[in-house]
């Protein structure tokens, strides 16, 4: 069911999915589009807390249609919400078959990262 992209999130990510992501139905592997989710949002956190971030939390993941090889795979961030060190990144994953124009939703959900040290503890996200 093709849509539109929504415009308050922006492309963080567009990658092809290739043989070696697919599974054995044919079908690209649902880790490999969470990979691209968890590469995608993790630059968003660490634009937002400029510096490292790691990912704590994944919630309300759904798989919406399956990805095929050859289809464009573009992903779009949105923060949510900032806190002390932590920041929740809404992220959605659209695909494009490569002879078609129409993109359509495959998946969603939200990411939480936390802005660590060099020493991998939590630190304040920057507010200025």
């Amino acid at each position: 069911m093709p849509h539109t992209p929504p415009d308050s999130r922006r492309p963080a990510l567009r990658t092809i999915a290739m043989p070696a992501d697919m599974n054995l139905s044919g079908n690209v592997f649902g880790g490999w589009i969470m990979a691209q989710m968890d590469m995608a949002a993790g630059a968003t956190a660490g634009a937002v807390a400029r510096g490292s971030t790691s990912t704590v939390a994944v919630e309300a993941m759904s798989f919406i249609r399956p990805v095929k090889v050859g289809d464009e795979v573009t992903v779009y961030t949105e923060v949510l919400k900032i806190g002390t060190s932590s920041i929740r990144i809404a992220v959605e994953v659209w695909c494009r078959k490569r002879i078609e124009t129409e993109a359509a939703k495959v998946t969603e959900g939200v990411f939480t990262f936390v802005a660590i040290d060099e020493n991998g503890r939590p630190r304040p996200v920057p507010r200025d």
